[in-house]
């Protein structure tokens, strides 16, 4: 690994409107430029929106995806990539030759494609299909891997990750300020976000306190930390289909220590420098030498897997509202 700059990115994107929402990455990938980032991440299914999908048939789901790399978002990605010369990383719904969809993160270079990940633990509609490998790559000197949102809760899958050389890894999110029978966590009520101007203050408690930061922090440099890596963490920030969401673009060492985190209440960018020596200084470096195989048969017995969040989604519902 070299020294690099990566910007990571918080916006409210809008519902079903991908030409909106490319002009915000434009926007800030032109803002992360001047900052002298080599790399710009945004959230996960930031192009199209992605919690609003939750209802919708798999024939509407299939008019939202799009071809990977042919498709029109991936080649408007290249023209921004292009223009500003930087990669871009960014989410959208994907759809392959055979009508699987899938929720999809891609990385460009230019006119170049670069890499995709499908995400392994997908669940807010039944019409999306699970990923079936992990995502790591080279690029700009240094070893990069993808895991999206729910995929980093699992603690197999970001130490896979770095077991195959990730020396950073992107985690694109849509989270926080959701349903949840934890203390203390649950939703934003949409007054404290449309009052935000009147009244920063209330909000930010919502944000900083256990809905969002403090439990994002109670996993988030555990993942960095425990592995010895650089985590990129992106997500929405404002109102997102039925929930507010808080934001919280970060950056966390391999020590698992915030490097560059928002604190904004509206859309922006952070950039962090990511170094060298930290990797091989960190604990989680040592960790992944310090395995012992032959004790994790248990790991790998078959299972039935269900990918459940703490909430009930729209498909899950009948036509009164109620949970099925």
């Amino acid at each position: 690994m070299r020294d690099i700059r990566i910007a990571t990115v918080q916006f409210e994107n809008r519902d079903n409107d991908k030409a909106f929402n490319l002009s915000r990455v434009e926007a800030f990938t032109k803002r992360a430029v001047e900052e002298d980032a080599e790399i710009v991440s945004f959230h996960e299914g930031c192009i199209p929106g992605y919690t609003w999908i939750q209802p919708l048939s798999k024939e509407e789901l299939l008019e939202v995806a799009e071809p990977v790399p042919d498709g029109n978002s991936v080649s408007e990605l290249m023209r921004i990539s292009k223009q500003y010369g930087t990669v871009v990383m960014a989410g959208l719904i994907e759809r392959d030759d055979e009508d699987n969809i899938y929720n999809t993160y891609v990385a460009v270079s230019g006119y170049e494609f670069i890499a995709r990940h499908r995400k392994l633990h997908p669940f807010v509609s039944p019409h999306l299909s699970r990923g079936q490998g992990y995502t790591v790559f080279d690029l700009l000197g240094c070893r990069m891997g993808m895991l999206i949102c729910y995929d980093n809760n699992l603690v197999e899958n970001p130490r896979i990750t770095a077991m195959m050389g990730a020396e950073i890894i992107f985690m694109p999110h849509v989270t926080c300020c959701l349903p949840s029978v934890m203390p203390g966590r649950g939703i934003v009520p949409k007054q404290f976000w449309d009052n935000r101007h009147r009244d920063p203050v209330r909000l930010r408690q919502e944000f900083l306190g256990p809905k969002g930061r403090a439990w994002l922090m109670r996993w988030l440099p555990a993942r960095a930390y425990e592995n010895g890596i650089y985590a990129v963490f992106s997500n929405p920030i404002g109102w997102d289909y039925d929930t507010v969401k808080p934001g919280l673009a970060m950056i966390l060492d391999p020590y698992g220590e915030v490097i560059a985190e928002s604190h904004a209440l509206e859309d922006d960018v952070v950039v962090g420098l990511c170094t060298a020596e930290k990797l091989a200084n960190s604990s989680g470096q040592r960790y992944l030498k310090a395995r012992r195989p032959e004790l994790y048969a248990p790991m790998v017995e078959p299972q039935e897997s269900v990918t459940l969040p703490g909430w009930k989604m729209e498909h899950e519902k009948d036509d009164r509202g109620a949970v099925l």
